[in-house]
């Protein structure tokens, strides 16, 4: 009885937490999705979402945002992988993750500079011979950036993975005689699949919700879900079409999260 009741006052301040700063939030988002702009209590935010407009919308941050997950994942996990062959691993891992510690809108605007009309890139293109072109305000710009920022939360799980991973079973895969590509595909990734559904979901979730960079890095020529909230909120005070996109967006990143969690199997 006394451990019960010592267990449930450790509980306590989480529970308290998960109620004050998950579910309350959710609910309070809920509830501002059923009044219109009038503040009337209506289902019309929802059946706006599911105009061609908002569908499309829909469909560019999906794109986007799978865009941005596939290029990071294709280079981090060899990344990460020749991270674990080198002498100082985790020195090498730290200084990768440092850039993350910066805040995003100075990153945001230090590619400013460097993608600008008069920028390093464009100085370097000057030097090669082909000279200036309109690197911001493009999608190339905006990916690239995006997968910049993101890109460290993609190699940690990966690196834990791979870190993880018993040296044994690569000898026994080499005894027996399989080639570096077969004890890839049937050792290596399978057994570091958790570390890459981590890292999608770390990279996938909020890439889908940006809005900063498709301002600054985009010129608003990307449209996300994010964006679209951030301008009901803040430029047509439509609170409540706000909040039905936000909901969407809660309901896609929970359903992303559970296709791609982990799945324990019974012994």
């Amino acid at each position: 009885m006394e451990n019960k009741l010592t267990r449930n006052l450790y509980l306590f301040p989480y529970a308290l937490w998960i109620i004050l700063f998950v579910i309350a939030p959710i609910a309070l988002v809920l509830y501002y999705s059923f009044f219109d702009i009038e503040g009337n209590i209506s289902l019309a935010n929802y059946e706006k979402f599911f105009t061609p407009v908002y569908l499309k919308m829909t469909f560019s941050s999906f794109w986007y945002a799978f865009l941005i997950t596939v290029i990071a994942l294709i280079i981090a996990y060899p990344t990460a992988y020749l991270l674990t062959k080198t002498k100082h691993k985790q020195l090498w891992l730290l200084l990768i993750i440092a850039p993350s510690w910066v805040n995003l809108l100075l990153k945001a605007y230090a590619f400013l500079g460097i993608f600008g009309t008069y920028g390093t890139a464009n100085s370097l293109l000057e030097v090669t011979g082909i000279g200036s072109q309109q690197i911001l305000f493009t999608d190339f710009s905006f990916i690239f950036v995006s997968v910049y920022i993101f890109i460290p939360f993609m190699i940690l799980p990966i690196f834990n993975s791979l870190n993880e991973l018993n040296p044994t079973l690569l000898e026994a895969a080499n005894d027996l005689g399989a080639s570096k590509w077969t004890t890839f595909r049937r050792i290596i990734f399978p057994l570091t699949i958790d570390g890459v559904k981590s890292g999608c979901q770390v990279v996938f979730i909020p890439a889908l919700s940006l809005f900063m960079l498709t301002r600054l890095i985009a010129g608003n020529r990307v449209t996300t879900l994010g964006t679209a909230i951030e301008q009901h909120f803040l430029v047509t005070q439509d609170w409540g079409m706000g909040a039905t996109i936000a909901v969407f967006l809660i309901i896609i990143m929970f359903l992303f999260m559970i296709v791609t969690g982990n799945r324990k199997r019974g012994v």
